[in-house]
């Protein structure tokens, strides 16, 4: 194989040449990728949850009790699974994860409403997941606030006219209008950010492995002993190029392919999510390399990087507020690209927002490049020093 005579191009092509032989760097840097993100999206492709089994504990034993659990049975959210003769009947079936909502009616239920009296109906959820609770409350609330209408136009049947009607029923008219997530779905709301993750993270486990696989080699040693490894900047620019070069075509494949197949949020222009992985990429890829001056054995990436994952995700402030997270964790956020990169790629494909509307994120993702990169630098001088001390001493 004919070397080329330049340092950054000959370390380009080991790097990339030693990419291709190791399979298990193979499996983090281009399987991962490719099929973690399908994974996710694919568990999380209904976005909601329909048709949440519930039990029903109807005390009242009435026409109207009757008329309200259909209605409640016929909503998308609710699906009413059993009835039961009282509570304890109920939290067996509960227990068993039968059912994972409880709907009891009370004995007075027409009686207070016959009244005009209050009543109250109890909802008992499961929640050990908040999707549970969520659905089976819309459900419930949704059938109750439309028989509380029906039970407003009838105290006022001296109206007379359908616009009287219509007036009793609705006296003030909203409109529910949900911003960014339509389908208030949840692979909406989580994939976005969880994508920018798998990205940083399968960077990591890649150039890790790829540094571990090295001192392995060369006895401690992250470089081989060749008059080529003399260039600090070679090192670093011709090891970062690989790995920059084949997560952007990841990056480009996750943002428009795995978007556009599961039908997530997409309002980015191609060239803005370019804007937008390019020095996320770059201060991913040095971030890499940086830490994985810390690896000694392929296996310790491992430790190293993966554990981080869910940590991370809470840190971006994406799947947790980011206004209730400690100052103490939210400056350490600030040293990860993913804090930046996935709040700039959820606004810019989910709200539709312009690089300028993303500035202070890329302003921060540029400069972690850079830091990264002087990082970096410093690594490999001391790692060529080591080397010629080495070699010298032989």
């Amino acid at each position: 194989m004919i070397k080329p005579k330049f340092p950054i191009l000959h370390v380009w092509m080991d790097e990339l040449s030693e990419l291709v032989k190791d399979e298990g760097i193979l499996i983090f840097v281009i399987l991962l990728p490719l099929a973690y993100p399908l994974l996710y999206a694919m568990i999380y492709n209904t976005e909601t949850q329909r048709e949440l089994p519930v039990c029903v504990v109807d005390e009242s034993m009435t026409a109207r009790s009757r008329d309200f659990i259909r209605r409640v049975d016929a909503t998308p959210e609710v699906s009413i699974a059993a009835h039961c003769t009282d509570m304890a009947e109920a939290q067996e079936l509960m227990r068993r994860r039968d059912v994972y909502a409880i709907l009891r009616v009370p004995a007075e239920f027409n009686l207070s409403l016959v009244r005009g009296e209050q009543t109250v109906v109890g909802l008992y959820s499961d929640l050990t997941s908040m999707l549970y609770y969520k659905v089976a409350y819309l459900g419930v609330i949704n059938v109750a606030q439309e028989i509380n209408r029906n039970i407003k136009v009838h105290e006022h049947q001296s109206n007379t006219t359908a616009r009287e009607e219509e007036l009793a029923r609705w006296p003030i008219r909203f409109e529910e209008v949900k911003m960014y997530n339509s389908a208030g779905g949840f692979a909406s709301f989580l994939i976005p950010p969880v994508l920018m993750l798998i990205l940083q993270q399968a960077l990591c486990l890649g150039v890790g492995m790829s540094m571990g696989r090295s001192r392995e080699r060369f006895r401690g040693l992250v470089i081989p002993p060749s008059r080529h490894y003399k260039n600090t900047l070679a090192i670093v620019l011709g090891k970062g190029l690989v790995h920059f070069l084949l997560f952007l075509l990841m990056g480009v494949y996750m943002a428009v392919c795995v978007t556009r197949w599961f039908g997530l949020p997409q309002l980015a222009h191609f060239w803005t999510l370019i804007g937008v992985l390019v020095p996320y990429l770059l201060a991913c890829t040095y971030m890499a390399i940086f830490w994985s001056s810390f690896i000694y054995r392929r296996e310790d990436c491992i430790l190293l990087f993966v554990f981080m994952s869910i940590p991370l995700l809470f840190l971006t402030g994406v799947s947790w507020p980011g206004a209730s997270i400690p100052p103490f964790w939210k400056a350490v956020s600030t040293v990860f690209p993913s804090t930046w990169g996935a709040n700039a790629y959820v606004r810019v494909c989910g709200m539709g927002a312009s690089l300028g509307d993303v500035h202070d994120e890329l302003l921060m993702l540029w400069v972690l490049a850079g830091v990264y990169f002087l990082l970096s630098c410093f690594v490999y001088m001391f790692e060529i020093r080591k080397a010629v001390g080495r070699s010298m001493l032989s």
